[in-house]
């Protein structure tokens, strides 16, 4: 495959979003890798962590073809508004985090990158600053003018894309309506297709009550919105399996025979999925019309630039996007 270009957002600069950036480095990628962050943070870091790295600086207009070397990386140079202190927040470099997604996502859009993969950001460092941010997802929904998008985590066999997100429980039945459940699902079996080249996905659906809502005597969501709208997409050729348990969903009698499964709420299908793949596992947002993945961890501010950090989950984030890459029809 010829090498495409990829955008790395390291996030929070407090947090171990730069370290990851730097330890990564230290091998060679298969593919033409830029950090879009400020020089000046890595190089700190890099001394502080006592890891050597070159540092190759690029701009839109030399952006590279061919990979860095081991021991290298490509920096879009992003400037700052203050230094940086490793795991103190200062909402004064707000702006310059919202500045490095900008430039990644619009830089995806006009086709200068393949995809884009972003470290963890701080959101109430963020909406401290006076800047609206509810997270990475709603932001670069506005940026490409997406109105409907899906979170989804993955892990090496298993995939989870959720019908809610960040949502208190009170209000998750409301939400989960026949025009909401039909978006999300359409979004889902669409980019699975599409973006990781699977031709007839088969999906798991959760019911949203204990044990289904075992035929109404525990909520009727089942009966009144998910079984119809699940039956009206069947109708199209969609392989939807559900409402399910999702006591049960999760065990390898089903598992060994989907593609992904769809929870209605994110402390639903999450908890599963990362008890199996902690640190190795990612999150795709799916619905946009470029490539984006993410680490499934936080910004772990205690642990910037310390060096006891793992880059597993950023290498998966990594290797998804490679392969979504590989794979968009």
């Amino acid at each position: 495959m010829k090498p495409q270009r990829f955008a790395l957002t390291p996030g929070e600069p407090a947090g171990i979003g730069p370290d990851l950036c730097l330890l990564l480095a230290a091998q060679a990628q298969p593919h033409p890798l830029i950090a879009i962050t400020s020089c000046d943070l890595l190089a700190e870091r890099a001394t502080q962590l006592g890891v050597a790295v070159s540092l190759l600086p690029v701009t839109p207009d030399t952006l590279p073809d061919q990979p860095a070397p081991a021991g290298s990386l490509y920096v879009w140079d992003t400037p700052l508004q203050n230094p940086v202190v490793a795991g103190q927040l200062d909402k004064a470099n707000a702006a310059f985090v919202l500045e490095t997604l900008t430039r990644a996502g619009q830089g995806c859009l006009d086709g200068h990158f393949a995809g884009m993969i972003t470290a963890p950001v701080h959101k109430g460092v963020i909406n401290e600053s006076g800047i609206a941010f509810s997270g990475h997802t709603e932001f670069l929904a506005d940026l490409t003018g997406t109105a409907q998008v899906v979170m989804m985590l993955a892990t090496r066999g298993l995939r989870v894309a959720l019908v809610t997100t960040h949502l208190p429980l009170r209000d998750v039945a409301d939400a989960i309506t026949s025009e909401r459940l039909e978006r999300v699902t359409r979004i889902l079996h669409a980019d699975l297709q599409q973006k990781f080249g699977i031709a007839s996905p088969r999906i798991l659906v959760c019911g949203l009550n204990p044990h289904a809502g075992e035929g109404g005597h525990l909520g009727s969501e089942e009966i009144d919105t998910i079984e119809p709208t699940l039956a009206r997409l069947r109708s199209e050729g969609m392989d939807l399996r559900g409402p399910l348990p999702a006591d049960t969903l999760f065990t390898p009698k089903y598992l060994e025979h989907c593609d992904a499964v769809l929870a209605m709420y994110h402390d639903q299908g999450l908890p599963v999925l990362k008890y199996k793949g902690f640190g190795a596992a990612v999150n795709v947002t799916l619905g946009l019309p470029i490539i984006r993945t993410s680490v499934d961890h936080g910004t772990a501010l205690d642990l910037a630039g310390s060096g006891r950090i793992d880059t597993g989950s950023l290498q998966v984030a990594l290797e998804t996007a490679y392969q979504m890459a590989e794979t968009r029809i």
